[in-house]
């Protein structure tokens, strides 16, 4: 029981860490780039579609190549693609619910050469698969270690304050 209990604290500290490392990503590129994005669509300072995507990429991770036993470059090929396409799956989806559930679109890749709509493109599910790479055998390595750590009352008070967040968003954007 303990094990499933600590797996879960372990992937909800990362969906935080990870939303609000995406987000602060995005906030200082439009910063230097000025060209006045903003990350995200909630208040508060965390992008769900990171740590959404992030706990997504570790699944894969985790699960795809478990019981297989293949050489790290054959496995870095494959993850490349299978992360590549999952991730734009879930950037296209959630383009989709934002615009329909707020009316907004947030990202709009249609002025790239190779685009599906405005929520896909080749250029971006060729980024995220790199970045993919980097998170899976750099980042979350280096990270995994200080999200463990994380105490459950730090967890429960960002839970709280996610929710809250959500549900003032959704209110607010809704009138």
């Amino acid at each position: 029981m303990h094990n499933i209990y600590g797996d879960v604290m372990y992937y909800v500290n990362c969906f935080f860490i990870y939303s609000i490392i995406g987000h602060l990503l995005e906030t200082i590129t439009a910063l230097i780039t000025k060209n006045g994005f903003k990350s995200g669509f909630l208040y508060g300072w965390w992008t769900p579609v990171y740590g959404i995507g992030a706990v997504t990429i570790l699944f894969v991770s985790k699960y795809l190549f478990k019981n297989l036993h293949m050489h790290r470059f054959l496995e870095t090929i494959i993850m490349f693609f299978v992360v590549s396409i999952v991730l734009s799956t879930l950037e296209a989806l959630g383009g989709v619910l934002i615009e329909k559930i707020f009316g907004e679109v947030f990202w709009d890749y249609s002025s790239q050469k190779f685009h599906i709509g405005h929520y896909i493109s080749l250029e971006m599910t060729l980024v995220w698969g790199v970045v993919s790479v980097i998170f899976i055998y750099v980042v979350n390595p280096l990270l995994e270690g200080l999200i463990k750590k994380i105490p459950i009352w730090v967890t429960i008070l960002l839970s709280f304050l996610f929710l809250f967040d959500c549900t003032k968003t959704f209110i607010d954007k809704k009138k």
